[in-house]
């Protein structure tokens, strides 16, 4: 029957799938049909040797295939580690088991002229723990806390501080006591991973007020610093010079940090060292600082202050405020820097003992870690008139006997008082008239008017000199520029000028809203007022340099660097920056005029400091100006003295500058005064060029 299954196809592929399909058949349990096929076997499904070539060599060609590939690749990968990134893999196998850590090095001292120390190092006890341990036996911390009366939290702030190496232990307790130390070390198992250590801290002989903001401090270096100093061997860790000669010398005074390499398992825990490369100590800076002179200059300007506040100016009939000062000795023959003072000042042993947070901003609130002798900006009024009478006489515009009438009152000539922020009349001082002067008279005396008259002359004749020749005078005396004096953040002092004027009002319009320039500017900045604001060290050098004859130079507060074992490394030898030409003809007259202002009884200077000096001025005859500098209105004017001496073969220089300070006389001269009273008793030393041994003294 077509269709039937019966009728299906044959052969022997077709056999093979239908046999499965008929031994499912429904009628399958009911016996065997005819012609019904033998069911399937195992047999059936494969086929016979004779059927189908056997092939076993490609199977193991590809099998040995597959492992040559694989032998090939490890092969490749063992000589890219072994010789090709040989040592990329040694170092991270090493880095792996080793951690570098560093030894700090002790710093250099500071020394004075005379070789004897202002800044040295002293060994107190540390406590320190190790962080692991920390972790591994938390009950360490109250048992810390217990025997040294911290805090568990100050304790957990201290291990956990990230200026510290994590692998190095954190400093829990300085300048521990000695019962606490001889009980750890009785109870080591009491107390794993404390350890205790000697710590180099600095120490100062004469007292941590003495020169404070010349030395400076040093801190807990931060990560700006480190920034600043790429590829110095700076850690976290490590201590850097904040301010003064500190700073400065720091690259000195560090000295170079060992390294210890410690061994730590998988768990970051210390096993041991494995090498330790020991520090190397600073070097030592020799200072041309006068310890015994800077300790007297730092007391009198500290004094003549507080007894400022609570006097009255004779002038005003006010109680000066007195906000700061600042006081500086020079050696006009080479720059050197013998003592600088500035007030309010502070002392460096607080950082040593540890000051609190609160303290320290107080302290900068005050302006305590200023440095005005560098960094203040006052007013000169008179002292300015030493610019003026060189520009005067190397110009000719008066010779110095030509006869002025000083009146008392200068009036502009031509000047019409309605014009726009114009000035035309300018009183002396006290109102008072000198009559008949040369140019010696008028610095002795101070004549306003007789200054007045000299910045009316060079304005009104500026196709013959121009429109700033005072101001070019001022720049060969160095105070339109810093002084180049090796202590750090020197501030620039300003002469005012028709540039500066424009200069200041781009920069500042609120504060300084005028830009025109016109004859009452030009008289003003001729006796220091104005815009005109200098430093103490920028006018001392500048008198510094009249003193010498015209030679300005470089102020110098280090003389040497010395090494550990007495070699000097560096030696500063005189700088010259710039030279004034003071020839007799310029310099005698005005050197009449300054020696008038102390030793002639008409002499702003004369009463004042007679009554302070106890030595005879014939026999060390001293020179010097006056400065009383107008501030805002009803504000007491700046006090300025500045003197040097023996004028005959001048060595010193003495300037004092009291910020608010009253009449220039009477507040800033007593300071001058009592400092040439010391100098003329104690000459400033030689300068001894000295190492010392900078191993740490042990704290008791």
């Amino acid at each position: 029957m077509k269709g039937s299954w019966r009728n299906r196809p044959t052969g022997p592929w077709f056999s093979r799938l239908w046999r499965p399909w008929v031994s499912l058949h429904p009628f399958r349990g009911r016996g065997r049909t005819i012609n019904e096929p033998k069911p399937v076997g195992i047999r059936d499904l494969m086929a016979s040797p004779d059927e189908v070539g056997a092939r076993p060599a490609r199977r193991w060609i590809v099998i040995g295939g597959f492992f040559l590939i694989l032998l090939v690749a490890l092969i490749v990968r063992l000589f890219f580690l072994q010789v090709v990134d040989y040592q990329a893999s040694l170092a991270a196998v090493q880095f792996n088991s080793l951690r570098f850590t560093t030894i700090p090095a002790t710093r250099g001292v500071i020394l004075d002229r005379a070789g004897k120390p202002l800044v040295t190092n002293v060994t107190t006890t540390e406590i320190r723990l190790s962080r692991a341990e920390a972790v591994l036996h938390p009950t360490i911390k109250g048992s810390l806390s217990a025997l040294t009366g911290l805090s568990v939290q100050k304790i957990n702030g201290d291990l956990s501080n990230k200026q510290y190496d994590q692998y190095q232990p954190a400093p829990i307790m300085s300048n521990a006591p000695a019962r606490v130390i001889e009980f750890i070390k009785l109870h080591p198992g009491e107390f794993p991973g404390v350890s205790v250590l000697d710590a180099s801290t600095r120490s100062y002989p004469n007292g941590g007020s003495v020169g404070a903001q010349v030395l400076g401090y040093v801190g807990p270096i931060t990560q700006t610093e480190i920034n600043a100093n790429p590829n110095q061997g700076y850690q976290t860790d490590s201590t850097y010079g904040k301010t003064g000669i500190e700073n400065y010398y720091e690259q000195y005074l560090r000295g170079k940090d060992g390294t210890s390499t410690l061994e730590v398992n998988v768990n970051n825990q210390i096993l041991g060292a494995v090498k330790t490369t020991e520090p190397t100590v600073g070097d030592s800076v020799v200072l041309n600082i006068d310890t015994p002179l800077q300790k007297a200059l730092d007391g009198y300007l500290a004094s003549e202050i507080l007894a400022d506040r609570h006097s009255v100016d004779p002038v005003s009939g006010k109680v000066p405020e007195a906000l700061n000062g600042a006081a500086v000795v020079l050696d006009p023959n080479n720059g050197d820097v013998l003592a600088m003072a500035s007030y309010p000042s502070y002392n460096l042993d607080s950082f040593v003992n540890g000051l609190s947070n609160s303290a320290f901003h107080q302290l900068l609130k005050t302006g305590a870690f200023n440095n005005y002798a560098i960094q203040g900006l006052y007013t000169p009024g008179s002292t300015f008139k030493l610019i003026t009478a060189t520009t005067e006489l190397q110009t000719g515009i008066l010779s110095a006997s030509t006869p002025v009438d000083d009146i008392g009152t200068f009036t502009v000539p031509g000047c019409e008082k309605a014009a726009q922020h114009s000035l035309c009349v300018f009183h002396d001082d006290d109102n008072s008239a000198a009559g008949l002067i040369n140019l010696p008279s008028a610095l002795t005396v101070s004549s306003d008017y007789y200054f007045y008259n000299l910045g009316y002359l060079f304005w009104s004749q500026t196709n013959r000199f121009g429109q700033t020749p005072i101001q070019n005078v001022a720049a060969e005396y160095g105070l339109t520029q810093t002084t180049n004096i090796d202590l750090p953040q020197e501030v620039q002092g300003r002469v005012d000028s028709p540039e500066v004027r424009q200069q200041l009002h781009a920069a500042a319009p609120k504060a300084f809203p005028y830009v025109s320039w016109f004859t009452g500017d030009n008289i003003e900045m001729a006796f220091g007022q104005g815009t005109t604001a200098l430093t103490p060290i920028a006018l001392a050098n500048a008198y510094a340099t009249f003193a010498n004859g015209g030679t300005r130079y470089a102020p110098e507060v280090a003389a040497a660097v010395v090494d550990p074992h007495g070699k000097v490394v560096v030696r500063y030898t005189p700088r010259v920056l710039g030279h004034v030409s003071l020839p007799a003809s310029v310099r005698d007259p005005i050197l009449q005029g300054l020696t008038g202002v102390v030793a002639d009884p008409s002499g702003t200077g004369y009463g004042p400091f007679h009554a302070n000096i106890n030595f005879s001025l014939s026999s060390f005859p001293i020179a010097g100006k006056t400065g009383t500098a107008s501030n805002r209105p009803l504000v007491e004017p700046n006090s300025w003295f500045v003197g040097f001496g023996p004028t005959t073969h001048p060595r010193y220089v003495v300037l004092c500058v009291i910020d608010e300070g009253g009449y220039g006389a009477e507040a800033s001269a007593p300071v001058v005064a009592k400092t040439f009273n010391y100098l003329v008793a104690h000459p400033v030393p030689a300068l001894k060029l000295t190492a010392q041994l900078t191993t740490p003294k042990k704290k008791k």
